[in-house]
């Protein structure tokens, strides 16, 4: 028996026509590899999380960082990022002077990929990640908090979150974020809060809030009223330019 030519048998595989079986075939391997590499790399940590509470990860553009930027630089204190990912905003925050920097995300994947770059950037001394599972239940049934992460320290926080996690946020920042903090948020809005400003359009675009002077932002929460706003346009971009330290 003559064995086949490798050059015929290759021409013949590149000029056949799939049938529909052979292509239902293909698609259906593509998103079975696809699932496995979301499941493996992307969702460990969410199976115990409630479905309504699970946010997928979508990195931030470089617009975005240069948008949140842009509403942080030179305010002084620790900056964290809540869902910090691939780290992309703690390692740019970094940079641009806002110290200490730490970023908060669950999936442990993402902590060592966000360690990596800050080890290629020559940070891996300076920026900090942690991994932590930051929703515990609660002493009162059906609630959920951020039980392993305090932000009773942080003058600066960024959020790019889901908007079915926002109003347990906005409930955590009320109680913990002292005077004069800021919040930045990408992608949402704060369901009930004012923003004091907002920069860039569409999906790039991210909303600053303020915590009043005169106390904790808990008091606000204690009495039900959302934090206001700083009179102002509430679309006037901060002076001074944006910044790019996307890694």
């Amino acid at each position: 028996m003559e064995q086949d030519d490798p050059v015929e048998a290759l021409t013949e595989l590149r000029e056949r026509r799939l049938g529909a079986l052979e292509l239902l075939q293909a698609a259906a391997g593509s998103g079975l590899a696809a699932y496995a590499v979301w499941a493996l790399l992307l969702q460990p940590g969410f199976r115990r999380v409630p479905l309504r509470l699970q946010v997928p990860y979508v990195g931030a553009s470089a617009r975005q960082v240069e948008h949140v930027l842009s509403l942080l630089r030179g305010r002084p204190g620790k900056t964290v990022d809540l869902g910090s990912g691939d780290g992309r905003i703690v390692l740019a925050a970094h940079r641009c002077g806002l110290r200490p920097a730490v970023g908060y995300e669950l999936n442990p994947w993402l902590v060592a990929l966000a360690r990596l770059h800050a080890w290629r950037a020559g940070c891996a001394g300076s920026v900090c990640y942690r991994r932590k599972d930051l929703w515990k239940a609660s002493p009162r049934p059906g609630r959920l908090l951020f039980r392993q992460v305090s932000l009773r320290d942080c003058r600066n926080v960024s959020v790019f979150l889901a908007p079915s996690v926002l109003p347990l946020l906005e409930d955590k920042l009320r109680t913990e974020l002292p005077a004069g903090a800021r919040v930045v948020s990408g992608r949402f809005p704060l369901p009930t809060w004012q923003p004091v400003t907002a920069v860039g359009e569409g999906l790039d675009r991210v909303w600053a809030y303020d915590v009043p002077e005169g106390g904790q932002a808990g008091e606000a929460a204690s009495s039900r009223i959302p934090i206001q706003a700083a009179p102002g346009p509430s679309s006037a971009p901060i002076p001074g330019g944006l910044i790019s330290q996307a890694s």
